[in-house]
């Protein structure tokens, strides 16, 4: 009997990855992220899944990321009872971004009652912060290369994937198959994450594609940031930056602190971190010192060098703070969060920077940012730009195409079949293409809802 895996997220788009894999009729899902970006996408989060939860034997996380994991408080509300492995540091983080996932959607379905731009009357979060803690005692850790049974008979390791905090691939064992998952790849020379594991042999391999078409240069972020936070405090301006609350916030800091210690940044100049998700995810990094780059001391002017904003009270009276400034704030695409409203503040002033810190998905404001859009729609309105708009270049925390293509080679033997997946239509099939010339496997970017047999 073959083994079957079901593409139910995170085909022909880098978001809401979810991987069915069925044998024998016992079901397994890695990953269980939200779909962000394009309506078309968004509203896939609340389109019922193919499966009755209660059926599922269990999940397995790759990492924390809203995109991998944010489904899970959804699918327990639904009526999922198992457990959902993962490694210590994605248990950690997913009680933090789970329950902030759940505290956003239920502020921003309060706001769009209060202001009357929802098209459902009332609107409602698609789970709550409750929805979010319940779903947590679900989670069940593994150190990595520990093997463990997801379900009985079924054999899965985890093997570190750089990228944030717990970030792994997985290889998973069924029916005389191995399936391996790439899960999110880091860069093996990101600023702050260790490179990824060498990845074990595999009779098929899923592997992201999100920047499975370029190349990232060659500049350092600490480098990249400087002379775009020099000008914008230059000309009295407010620098916003939408940050990933787990791995790009911390990237970030990591960096101003840099600057600041070698003097390139005015130590007075006034640095904000509004996000309690970030702030908690920042904590983390000393609690797992050893699985990234940074030092006791290092983690610890993380914690000083911007001021803590945890409150939405202290949030607003950020804006009563006259002169230069930086705030970074989730989320980094802009989809969501604290930062539309700082956006609201201060895109319209000439004086301003948006620094756009990664990949933009399709539909995101933080893509219409990115291609230069004269107006954002936030919150029912639409908001000029009139603001300076930077996109860092070295600030990605994905592997890039010929990284991927390196993880690829290294994996022993010839894999019958690789699955492209996580990526826009385009990078996907470049990668795809790659991977026929170059490795000689057979190379598929599926479509959203196939099932194809290993």
């Amino acid at each position: 009997m073959s083994v079957n895996i079901t593409f139910l997220g995170g085909a022909g788009t880098v978001t809401g990855s979810k991987f069915l894999v069925q044998f024998e009729g016992q079901r397994l899902l890695v990953d269980c992220g939200l779909f962000q970006g394009y309506k078309a996408l968004r509203l896939r989060n609340r389109v019922p899944l193919p499966f009755e939860p209660h059926h599922l034997g269990a999940v397995v996380l790759t990492h924390a990321h809203l995109d991998h994991s944010g489904h899970f408080p959804l699918l327990v509300k639904e009526g999922f009872k198992g457990k959902a492995w993962c490694t210590p540091g994605t248990r950690d983080l997913c009680e933090i971004l789970l329950p902030d996932s759940g505290h956003i959607q239920e502020e921003d379905a309060a706001f769009a009652n209060r202001h009357g731009f929802s098209k459902h009357s009332p609107a409602l979060p698609l789970y709550t912060v409750d929805d979010a803690q319940r779903c947590l005692k679900h989670l069940h850790a593994v150190p990595p290369l520990r093997e463990f049974e997801p379900i009985r008979g079924w054999k899965a390791r985890f093997y570190g994937a750089g990228h944030i905090l717990g970030a792994s691939s997985l290889l998973v064992e069924v029916g005389g198959k191995k399936l391996l998952f790439s899960g999110d790849l880091g860069r093996p020379d990101d600023l702050i994450m260790l490179p990824p594991d060498p990845p074990p042999g595999a009779d098929a391999v899923i592997v992201e594609s999100t920047y499975g078409d370029r190349l990232h240069p060659k500049d350092n972020l600490v480098d990249e940031l400087a002379p775009l936070l020099d000008k914008v405090a230059a000309r009295g301006g407010t620098a916003v930056v939408p940050v990933f609350a787990v791995g790009r916030a911390q990237a970030l800091l990591h960096a101003v602190a840099e600057l600041k210690r070698q003097h390139r940044l005015p130590h007075a100049l006034p640095v904000y971190l509004d996000s309690p998700m970030a702030i908690h995810s920042t904590e983390a990094f000393t609690r797992h010192l050893g699985e990234h780059r940074l030092n006791a001391a290092q983690c610890n002017a993380l914690a000083h060098v911007a001021q803590m904003v945890r409150t939405p009270d202290e949030s607003k009276a950020i804006a009563t703070h006259h002169g230069p400034k930086v705030i970074l704030a989730a989320s980094g695409m802009a989809t969501g969060g604290r930062v539309l409203h700082h956006l609201v503040q201060y895109l319209g002033d000439h004086r301003n920077l948006v620094v756009l810190t990664g990949y933009q998905a399709p539909g995101t404001r933080g893509a219409t940012l990115a291609d230069g859009g004269a107006s954002l729609r936030i919150h029912g309105q639409d908001v000029a730009v009139r603001a300076e708009v930077a996109q860092l270049q070295s600030a990605s925390a994905h592997a890039d195409a010929g990284q991927l293509m390196q993880w690829l080679r290294a994996i022993p033997g010839q894999p019958h079949r690789a699955f492209v997946v996580h990526g826009d239509l385009e990078a996907s099939d470049c990668l795809r293409r790659r991977i026929e010339n170059e490795l000689h496997w057979h190379a598929m970017a599926p479509e959203h809802g196939s099932t194809w047999a290993v």
